[in-house]
């Protein structure tokens, strides 16, 4: 007999009994294997005993909400978090993006959705983009090699997000092309994120403050307003700067 296929095991992290009833039942429909928790305390307890390949977080909790959970969270483990919350408001997508949230999923939500979103995270912190096999010489400070995974930064190594790099990958593989918002986004976040513009900003300035000289006037990551993101053409610029690795 074959062996059985492991199973993505999701922590679901709420003080409501009824909505964690109502997503565990979808999600084992679905075929994911849930653990579950009812308070923030409880959820980094369970991160430690089960390792969750993801969460999904509700913010509005008790003595220790959402956001205090991730800020402790983030301390200890990388986890994949999608937020829960019936907040609306732009500025509490910002916050928990910034906190390390990989996505954000506002109550009411349909399963269908939910399901959806959690399959997208689990798709792009898990598989890594194309190799490329050569190493990329951007300029004097910085070079790549996607091959390798690697980001050297004035011969120092830059710790990137998978996101991010996910991003600077398909950024860097259209050198000198704008790549429009809804395009990036696809590719990225997944097909069903295209219109979510704020995660590209956020990710983009996470980029710039990780990789440029002045993040507030970039050379590598070049706006095109209303329109996408532009990497430079560092191969025009400087010459085929591609060296076998």
């Amino acid at each position: 007999m074959a062996p059985r296929e492991a199973r993505h095991r999701i922590l679901v992290v709420d003080d409501e009994p009824r909505m964690i009833r109502f997503i565990r039942m979808n999600l084992e429909h679905d075929g994911f294997e849930v653990a579950e928790a009812a308070d923030g305390l409880r959820a980094l307890q369970q991160v430690r005993d089960t390792l969750p390949d993801l969460i999904l977080l509700d913010v509005a909790m008790p003595e220790l909400d959402g956001f205090e959970t991730l800020r402790l969270l983030r301390e200890i483990s990388p986890v994949p978090v999608i937020m829960l919350t019936a907040r609306t408001e732009e500025d509490d997508r910002v916050r928990a993006l910034e906190l390390g949230a990989d996505d954000y999923v506002t109550k009411p939500f349909s399963p269908r959705e939910l399901v959806s979103r959690v399959k997208a995270v689990l798709r792009r912190t898990e598989a890594p983009p194309p190799a490329e096999k050569a190493t990329l010489k951007i300029d004097d400070r910085l070079s790549l090699n996607f091959d390798r995974r690697e980001v050297l930064l004035e011969g120092k190594p830059v710790k990137l997000r998978p996101t991010e790099y996910r991003l600077l990958y398909h950024l860097v593989n259209n050198a000198g092309w704008v790549v429009p918002h809804d395009q990036l986004l696809a590719k990225v976040w997944g097909y069903e994120y295209r219109e979510e513009t704020h995660y590209l900003r956020l990710y983009v300035n996470y980029l710039r403050q990780k990789l440029e000289l002045d993040p507030a006037n970039p050379k590598y990551i070049l706006t095109e307003r209303g329109v996408g993101y532009r990497f430079v053409d560092f191969r025009r610029s400087e010459g085929q700067t591609t060296s076998a690795s």
